[in-house]
């Protein structure tokens, strides 16, 4: 059986009464575990978790250049497809008028096949 320092044995009968020290116990100081088993935080884990913590950033960053300039793409060709729409719209317009008056129209019914009315007959009221 081992012994370790400050243990004490079992009873199996009645427990012994407490034995209390005449001196006063100073507190005990709390050391953390690391200071008690003698280890210390390794440079090469430091320098290994600055450099994932360094990509994990220049990543991130990557990432909202790359949202940028997709948006900017798309922005772009948007303009591009409004820039178009509207000249079709100005076409479309310009045709309307030209198309609207008398005489386009006159020339539009001559090529159906309409011919021009004659006199227009007036009845009398009765």
């Amino acid at each position: 059986m081992a012994v370790y320092e400050g243990a004490r044995p079992r009873t199996i009968a009645l427990p012994r009464r407490p034995q209390t020290a005449d001196a006063p116990a100073l507190p005990r100081r709390r050391a953390r575990t690391t200071v008690r088993a003698h280890r210390s935080s390794s440079r090469p884990a430091i320098v290994l978790g600055g450099i994932a913590v360094a990509f994990m950033l220049a990543f991130f960053s990557l990432a909202q250049e790359v949202r940028v300039s997709a948006t900017s793409y798309d922005i772009g060709r948007l303009q591009v497809d409004q820039e178009r729409l509207e000249a079709r719209r100005q076409d479309l317009a310009s045709d309307l008028s030209r198309l609207g008056r008398e005489p386009a129209v006159r020339k539009l019914a001559l090529d159906a096949g309409l011919g021009q009315l004659g006199q227009p007959i007036i009845l009398p009221a009765r």
